[in-house]
């Protein structure tokens, strides 16, 4: 009865070097299905009525550029009446031609939140991304 105790060349295991991707693709597939249930759930379709903010008021600048929305739709710019077509050319006098000033958008509370995403959406066809939401700051008890 022999045994063999070495290993010979040609018995011996080739070794692979590869990176089995296999697990890796496992794992990216279970991560997508939960993000793909996960997603839907994150939206929020309750309407809520929001609070006043009880945030420190950042300091302004020495001459703020405001637009107002008010309660019939109509846009003033400071105190000037502006419509929705005249909106770009108004601010571009207002601004000086700086669309990196910061525009302060005021609507009224009973203006829709369709018709302000509607006007902030022509601020940014106008070019001017810096848009501060003006808001009443809560009484002091």
């Amino acid at each position: 009865m022999a045994i063999r105790t070495a290993r010979h060349d040609e018995d011996a295991l080739e070794e692979h070097h590869e990176i089995n991707v296999t697990p890796f693709i496992d794992v990216m597939l279970v991560l997508l299905i939960v993000f793909m249930v996960a997603a839907p759930l994150a939206t929020v379709d309750t309407p809520v009525e929001l609070p006043a903010s009880a945030a420190k008021p950042q300091p302004r600048e020495p001459e703020p550029v405001f637009l107002s929305v008010q309660a019939d739709l109509s846009l003033r710019l400071g105190e000037a009446a502006v419509t929705r077509e005249s909106l770009a050319p108004a601010l571009q006098r207002a601004t000086g031609g700086d669309r990196e000033r910061r525009i302060y958008l005021r609507a009224d509370k009973r203006v829709a939140y369709g018709d302000l995403m509607q006007t902030m959406n022509a601020l940014q066809t106008a070019g001017y991304l810096k848009i501060a939401l003006v808001g009443l700051e809560p009484a002091t008890p």
